[in-house]
Order: C-alpha cells, then structure tokens, then sequence
C-alpha cells in the first residue's frame, strides 16, 4: 500500500523531443507494486505543450488546475478542471497549456509510462 501527499512525489522535468515547459510527478507506478496501471500527474508551464505523438496504448486523463486544448487529427478540445478524456491507442494527440498553465493526472499501463522512466 502506498498513501503519499501529491507535493511529495518527485517532480522531474520531461526531455523529450517536441515538449516544451512540463514536468510529471509518477504518484503510483510499478515500483509500488501496482499491478496494471502508473498514475502520473503532469505540470505545463503556460504556453507548455506534450509532443504530437501517437501510441498503442490507451491513456485517461482529468484536469486538475488551468487549461488548455487536447489536440488531435480530428479537432481540438478544451481542457479545464473536472474535464476528463480518454484518448485510444494509436490516436495522434497533442495536450497544450493555456496562459495559465496547466495541471492534468494520467493514467496508462505500466507499458506507457516506459518512455518516460530516468528522464
């Protein structure tokens, strides 16, 4: 069992290319010993953006604070606190901030979260 105050999880800034401003906390992940699923919450900066990028697995997101747009092939949607969205395996997808940033929890099979491990 794991029971950890948000603030306390490590925040590391994420280096991939086409991300600009955002940083993830994992809140629950493999190593503490959930079986399926790593819960993570990211943090953009206003202006912050996530690449344009598609994978195989399947990810749920609800915003917590700020706004912004999802962006996807089909049009974009706005994102604002207690909005969620599910975005499907092999989507291509893209989360913006707003001018005031933006805070979202996402949770995806442990297989999802493997591109972002020691970054």
């Amino acid at each position: 069992m794991k029971v950890i105050a948000i603030e306390r999880a490590p925040a590391t800034e994420v280096k991939m290319e086409g991300v600009e401003g955002v940083r993830m906390r994992v809140l629950i992940g493999e190593e503490d010993g959930a079986p399926s699923f790593t819960m993570r919450l990211f943090e953009l900066e206003p202006g912050g953006h996530t690449p344009q990028h598609a994978h195989p697995f399947e990810h749920e997101i609800i915003v917590r604070a700020g706004s912004g747009t999802l962006w996807t092939a089909a049009g974009e949607h706005t994102l604002e606190p207690g909005v969620v969205a599910l975005v499907t395996g092999d989507v291509e997808h893209q989360f913006r901030a707003g001018p005031a940033g933006m805070e979202f929890y996402c949770l995806v099979p442990h297989e999802g979260h493997l591109p972002y491990k020691d970054r």
